[in-house]
C-alpha cells in the first residue's frame, strides 16, 4: 500500500481532469490493482477543512507515512515573497509544499505550473509563480536545486499542459510497486520512457515535412504544420503521436500545430501577437530548427526536398 496526497496550487485543474480520464491504467486501476491508497486530491477527497488540515499534519509528523507527494499547478510566492495570494487551510500553500515534499518518499510534478511555470510564469509574471524545482529552463524553483525527497530522488517532473493522463499514472504505479529505481531522468527531470522521443515521432504528416509541403491553415488534411503555423513537434520532446489521446487522436493529427507544452520555454515567445500560430523566420529560414539540424544544413535540405518532392505530395491525402 502507498499513500498518495495529490494538491494543487495555482492552476486550472486541468491536469485533474486530464487524471480522471486515464485508462492504462485508470485512476480507479491504481487504488483496485496497484494499492495506491489516495489520501486526499482535490477532485476525489471526501474531506473538507479542518479534516484536510489533519491529514497534512499528519503527513509531515509522520504519522500517516507519505509515499508520494503529487503537485499540481505553480507555487506561487506573491505578494512580496508571501506567498499569501495562494492560501490554503489557514496558511500559504507554499509552505505546506515544502514540508510535505520534505516528508514524501516521492515527490512528482504534475503539468506546466508545477514543473517549470507554465503559462502563469510568464512574462511579468505577477503572481510570482514557479515550479516546484525549476523556473523555466532555471534550476531552483520553490524547493531549491539541491532538493531531494527521501528516496533520494529529485521531483518528477511530468510537463504538459494538460499531461497525458498514462503519463501521470503509469508513472505512479512505477512508483507504487517499487520500480521507481527505473526510471531514468533527463536533465530536466523528466522520465525518459516518454520524453526522450520528439513529438515529430509517429506523426502522420512526416511525408509531407519531408517533402517541405506545408499547410496553410488549421485543420488542412494535407502539409507539414512547421513551416508556416508554428508546429513545434520536430523540436519538442513528448510522445503524443506514440500514445494517442484518447486512444485517437493527436494535435498533428487533427491539423493543428503542437505548441510545445512539454518543454521549459512554453509558452513560447511570451505569447506576443502574430508569434504563437505563426514560424518566426529569418530569410526564410525559421529562427527555431528542428534538434539537431544546422542552418546550412536545413538549406540544402529543403532545397534538395522541395526539388524531389513528388506530385502526390501535394495532393489532398486524408491522414487521421
Amino acid at each position: 500500500m502507498a499513500n498518495l496526497l495529490w494538491l494543487q496550487g495555482g492552476a486550472c485543474s486541468g491536469n485533474t481532469m486530464s487524471f480522471l480520464n486515464a485508462e492504462e491504467p485508470s485512476a480507479c486501476d491504481l487504488v483496485t490493482d496497484f494499492g495506491i491508497n489516495v489520501l486526499w486530491q482535490p477532485s476525489l477527497g471526501l474531506e473538507l477543512g479542518e479534516d484536510v488540515k489533519a491529514i497534512l499534519k499528519k503527513c509531515i509528523s509522520g504519522e500517516i507515512p507519505l509515499d508520494i507527494f503529487v503537485f499540481e499547478g505553480t507555487v506561487i510566492d506573491a505578494p512580496n515573497g508571501t506567498g499569501e495570494w495562494n492560501r490554503f487551510c489557514g496558511r500559504p500553500m507554499r509552505e505546506w509544499v515544502k514540508e510535505l515534499s520534505e516528508a514524501a518518499q516521492f515527490v512528482v510534478a504534475i503539468g506546466d505550473c508545477a514543473t517549470w511555470g507554465g503559462i502563469p510564469a510568464t512574462a511579468p509574471n505577477p503572481s510570482d509563480s514557479k515550479g516546484l524545482q525549476f523556473l523555466k529552463r532555471e534550476k531552483g524553483g520553490a524547493l531549491g536545486a539541491g532538493f531531494t525527497s527521501k528516496a533520494g530522488l529529485p521531483v518528477i517532473n511530468i510537463p504538459g499542459c494538460p499531461a497525458h493522463p498514462d503519463w501521470v499514472t503509469q508513472i505512479l504505479v512505477a512508483v507504487a510497486t517499487g520500480r521507481a529505481g527505473d526510471l531514468t531522468l533527463d536533465e530536466f527531470q523528466r522520465p525518459k520512457t516518454f520524453f526522450s522521443s520528439f513529438t515529430q515521432t509517429g506523426c502522420t504528416r512526416n511525408m509531407h515535412f519531408a517533402y517541405k509541403v506545408s499547410s496553410t491553415a488549421f485543420g488542412q488534411r494535407k502539409g507539414c504544420l512547421f513551416y508556416d503555423l508554428g508546429c513545434r513537434g520536430p523540436m519538442t520532446h513528448s510522445p503524443c503521436n506514440r500514445i494517442l489521446w484518447n486512444r485517437v487522436s493527436s494535435k498533428t493529427r487533427a491539423g493543428m500545430p503542437c505548441l510545445g507544452c512539454t518543454e521549459p520555454e512554453f509558452p513560447f515567445f511570451d505569447l506576443a501577437p502574430g508569434t504563437v500560430f505563426k514560424t518566426q523566420t529569418m530569410m526564410g529560414v525559421p529562427k527555431d530548427l528542428p534538434a539537431g539540424v544546422d542552418k546550412k544544413g536545413y538549406v540544402k535540405l529543403t532545397a534538395a526536398a522541395k526539388g524531389a518532392a513528388p506530385a502526390w505530395a501535394e495532393e489532398d491525402i486524408f491522414v487521421v
